[in-house]
């Protein structure tokens, strides 16, 4: 990854300083109901405000189409941040023009001010020049703190960039240096676990890891189409059966790379797709026409945990279960708290990152444990697939 400024370099006091973040937060009757984006982003503000810099917070909430939407103001945000903050956080009532503008003159070194939705213009995701210097005539220096918005070609996210000096803030520039450890400049062997649901959706994901990594562990729902590719009957289980011949074809390209492919060797089975269902643990080859594959077995549990036990890097994006269904959450729990224990004791780096996997690394109460956990989504995998984030590229360039 080319070198990128961080906020080692800038000497914030005076300067508006136009601070992108992430609080497209979910939200419940008015309220935030999780902290996690907004506890991300605490560091880079205090600093900025604690070194005099007049923070100017720049954020996208839902998806207003492109006009104001009462129903997608930043608003009920503003009372979040501010009291997580623990100090006052103004708030204007558009992201440019003189209600902005007029509300960034009026502020004091180490003030904070949150802008308004910068989705409520259409130049926004245009990417629209015009609306890029708008937003630019109010800073003096450009920050990005928002990893989880750099695949997107967005204002906010890349044009400013190409606009003020920019840097990035302490929580992009620690996604930045986790990912570069666990891609990058990895510690080898390196293994990767992809779960989920389809192969369909992580064609390029998988394509990616396998020329990267010396082994790639397939799990979830995905891992179903590669074994009834091998002839299995997987029953009633979620399988693309029609992608039978693009298993095998990646099957042959990775161990062509030197990748070893891992796949389940037995699974925990249930006719019905619900919490606490009747299930059994079976052989492949013991797979009735009724049931379906919920969880991969203790014999595949067994075989991961002692494989995690030979490498030194760790990266995961998406579970090997129906982790959300108990008791189908337990082959993915033991390997996460494996792979913590691992690394709490200085064995392995794991990086993990995408929704469905935070969430089972909190269920598995380890996320804390891990050496990095992105909560990216979209930006975490678009990355993992070897693509150009816009937000990032820009920064490198500036």
């Amino acid at each position: 990854m080319t070198s990128f400024r961080t906020l080692d370099e800038l000497d914030p006091k005076g300067k508006r300083i136009l601070l992108r973040v992430d609080l497209n937060v979910p939200m419940e009757d008015g309220s935030v109901t999780d902290l996690t984006r907004i506890e991300r982003v605490l560091p880079t503000i205090r600093e900025l405000a604690d070194k005099g810099g007049k923070v100017v917070l720049l954020a996208h909430f839902g998806r207003p189409k492109g006009k104001p939407d009462p129903k997608e103001s930043l608003g009920p945000v503003t009372r979040a941040l501010e009291k997580a903050l623990g100090k006052s956080v103004r708030s204007a009532p558009d992201c440019i023009r003189e209600a902005a503008a007029s509300a960034v003159r009026s502020m004091r070194d180490g003030d904070v001010l949150l802008l308004e939705n910068t989705r409520f213009h259409p130049g926004e995701e245009k990417n629209d020049p015009q609306f890029a210097r708008a937003l630019a005539a109010n800073g003096d220096v450009f920050v990005n703190d928002a990893f989880s918005a750099a695949h997107r070609a967005h204002a906010s996210t890349e044009g400013l960039a190409y606009l003020l000096p920019a840097y990035a803030g302490r929580a992009m520039q620690a996604e930045l240096e986790a990912l570069a450890k666990a891609l990058e400049t990895p510690r080898r062997p390196v293994a990767a676990i992809v779960g989920g649901a389809k192969v369909s959706t992580k064609l390029e994901l998988l394509g990616n890891l396998s020329a990267k990594v010396e082994i790639l562990i397939i799990g979830g729902g995905m891992a179903n189409t590669f074994l009834a590719a091998h002839g299995i009957d997987v029953g009633r289980s979620l399988c693309e059966h029609e992608l039978a011949k693009t298993a095998l074809d990646m099957e042959a390209e990775a161990k062509a790379k030197g990748c070893e492919i891992m796949l389940p060797s037995d699974a925990v089975l249930a006719t019905e797709f619900k919490a606490h269902a009747p299930h059994r643990v079976a052989a492949l080859d013991d797979i009735k026409r009724d049931e379906m594959i919920l969880d991969i077995g203790p014999r595949s549990v067994a075989a991961i945990t002692a494989k995690l036990g030979s490498v030194a890097t760790l990266v995961w994006n998406g579970p090997v279960g129906a982790f959300e269904l108990p008791p189908f959450d337990a082959g993915t729990v033991a390997i996460a708290r494996k792979a913590a224990s691992l690394t709490q004791a200085r064995k392995l780096v794991s990086i993990g990152g995408g929704g469905d996997t935070v969430a089972a690394l909190n269920r598995a109460g380890v996320a804390d444990k891990f050496t990095y956990v992105s909560t990216a989504g979209g930006a975490f995998l678009e990355w993992l697939e070897g693509k150009a984030l816009p937000g990032v590229e820009a920064l490198c360039k500036a």
